[in-house]
């Protein structure tokens, strides 16, 4: 890692506290990230009271670290804190009062608190009658099955219906499978609280520092008008503001930590007996695609959240939403691939940090489900949805494999 700043236990413990008690709120939040450290098991967040999209604040949230797309695929520990911690930034739909259960920072593992449908609508509008589709795939060698699903760590709760959250064939698929592998096993969660501190913040405020003159000024003029928020992110490493900056962007596009996919999986889950669920990585391996990245691709990454307005971020958010509700792996990896070629400033440092946060994660995923997998034991994989599709995705690394992969 380049620069002068060294993590210091201090420090973090004291921003993890910071964290915790950030404006008195009540926190409780899952959530898990697509494109990185933290893998995709999804943070517990917290209530807020109601937000409506419509009255979001004119200025970014303080404190969060979720993102439905660090670089579309931030890890799952991440997400949850961010939003969870974020001083003055609302879930879209009324969340119940509650003790919450597990710690106020990303990497605690929660069920996720359920709304009140009783009027029939949510913030996204009307109740469906039918979830999201959502890519889903079935892959078969022999008798080998591994049924794989593309997540959003953050959602819309109109996405689950209460009484169906999934399509009848995801479900199905559920019921038979005694093991699901996510990125992240929940054990790991458990333990990830301080981890995203240690690694990610400076004793002093090293961040304005670790960046080119022009970058830091335009980091600092997105988040005026929030001291409290640029106070925090000067003690970061560039690596931990990009993932705070998605945050910002993604929360001001409506979408909850309580609605990833792996939340609302594991509630479907949990209720069957003698089923486990475990992790395609651990969270060491995760943390260290991002804390191994040098100095220059962090700030390839923070250049690149930067590259757009929180408004039109907040669309591309929207527009991975869409996409990830037909289904189709192989049109949001085109769609992500071009957006990303479009944000790059410099390709060769930005396809550098793909091989490192995307595609060598994709490899292990697949590694590992291959380890799990056994004949007539159907295993179910969920990871984030920009994993799947794609030349270097998890569905083509399968075929490459000998599985017969097919919509689900």
């Amino acid at each position: 890692m380049g620069g002068s700043c060294r993590p210091d236990e201090t420090a973090a413990r004291r921003a993890a506290r910071r964290l915790r008690t950030a404006g008195g709120r009540t926190v409780g939040m899952l959530r898990a990230a697509a494109h990185g450290v933290l893998g995709a098991s999804l943070v517990l967040a917290a209530a807020f009271g109601t937000f409506e999209p419509s009255s979001a604040p004119s200025r970014p949230p303080s404190l969060p670290f979720s993102s439905p797309f660090s670089r579309f695929f931030l890890p799952a520990a991440f997400s949850a804190g961010a939003a969870a911690e974020t001083p003055g930034v609302r879930p879209p739909v009324p969340v119940p009062a509650g003790p919450s259960t597990g710690a106020r920072l990303p990497g605690f593992h929660s069920p996720p608190a359920v709304p009140s449908y009783a009027s029939g609508t949510t913030a996204g509008g009307p109740v469906r009658q039918q979830p999201a589709r959502m890519p889903f795939y079935v892959a078969t060698r022999g008798t080998t099955t591994i049924y794989v699903l593309g997540t959003l760590h953050v959602g819309d709760p109109a996405d689950y219906p209460p009484n169906q959250p999934f399509r009848p064939s995801i479900l199905a698929a559920l019921n038979a499978s005694p093991t699901l592998a996510l990125e992240l096993s929940p054990d790991d969660l458990l333990v990830s609280q301080d981890d995203v501190s240690k690694y990610g913040v400076c004793s002093n405020p090293c961040l304005p520092k670790l960046l080119p003159e022009p970058l830091w000024q335009k980091l600092e003029a997105r988040l005026r008008g929030n001291p409290e928020a640029l106070d925090e992110i000067r003690r970061m490493r560039p690596w931990l503001a990009s993932l705070l900056v998605e945050t910002y962007d993604s929360l001001s596009a409506g979408l909850l930590t309580d609605y990833g996919t792996e939340a609302q999986l594991q509630n479907v889950f949990l209720r069957l007996k003698g089923r486990r669920i475990v992790g395609l990585e651990t969270l060491g391996e995760q943390m260290r695609a991002f804390t191994n990245l040098s100095l220059a691709q962090q700030r390839e990454m923070l250049a690149q959240d930067l590259a757009q307005t929180p408004a039109q971020n907040a669309a591309d958010v929207q527009t991975l939403l869409r996409l990830w509700r037909l289904g189709d792996a192989d049109a949001i990896a085109a769609w992500e691939s071009a957006r990303s070629e479009k944000l790059a400033r410099d390709k060769r440092i930005s396809d550098s940090i793909d091989n490192r946060i995307v595609y060598e994660r994709n490899r292990r995923f697949v590694a590992r489900a291959l380890q799990i997998a056994a004949p007539n034991k159907p295993l179910f994989v969920a990871v984030g949805a920009l994993h799947l599709g794609g030349q270097k995705g998890v569905l083509a690394l399968l075929r490459q494999h000998g599985f017969t992969v097919d919509p689900g």
